[in-house]
């Protein structure tokens, strides 16, 4: 079993918001981001980055997050504003928009990763690896992979041909080949390079 670092210096009682995103790396749909605060009172066992857990576990952990947690938001950051943004900016500013929506406001938010949004509602740190290490944000982890996965598979029965229910529109060698033969459709990402390059008119 691996071994979890957290946070220790924080006085009992404070509000902590955990939060990470699913879906930087996929050609296609959205980019998902949850900020949780976990109640003291009520743990959840099992807890981890999302990565490391199967769909089934991550299916049981997360309606017991969304039960347990204090305050929690799952928000979703469209294609159009990842094109129009890039998908860094497009990340933070779903940071700072989870953080936002939530029904508390926290004392301090940790975000999984080394970069932390210019705008946030509260004092925050960035923690590496995070996911792995700080439950509330290994819970945000969950959500916005749970969230973003669902999205995926029920765009895969508006666009059945590119295997989104299978691939969640990560540039697999079966989306490529998809993508090549279909075009992309209205829920590419036009910024991404292969997308990109199927939109360029062939030079002769």
């Amino acid at each position: 079993m691996r071994r979890r670092r957290t946070v220790t210096d924080l006085p009992p009682g404070t509000l902590v918001a955990g939060v990470d995103e699913a879906g930087r790396g996929p050609l296609a749909g959205p980019v998902v981001v949850a900020a949780v605060i976990l109640d003291p009172a009520r743990p959840i066992r099992g807890l981890d980055d999302s990565k490391y857990l199967s769909e089934e576990r991550r299916g049981v952990l997360e309606p017991r997050i969304r039960e347990r947690a204090l305050a929690y938001s799952v928000i979703e950051v469209s294609v159009s504003d990842i094109d129009r943004l890039n998908i860094y900016h497009a990340t933070m500013h779903g940071m700072s928009s989870a953080l936002a929506a939530l029904a508390l406001l926290p004392q301090l938010a940790l975000i999984d990763g080394n970069r932390l949004p210019k705008q946030l509602c509260c004092p925050a740190r960035a923690v590496v690896g995070g996911d792995a290490s700080e439950p509330s944000i290994s819970a945000a982890s969950i959500l916005a992979k749970v969230a973003r996965d669902r999205l995926m598979t029920a765009l895969d029965a508006l666009h059945p041909g590119y295997g989104f229910a299978r691939h969640k529109g990560y540039p697999t060698p079966e989306h490529l080949d998809c993508l090549t033969r279909l075009g992309p459709c209205e829920h590419h990402r036009r910024s991404f390079a292969p997308v990109r390059s199927l939109l360029q008119p062939a030079l002769f």
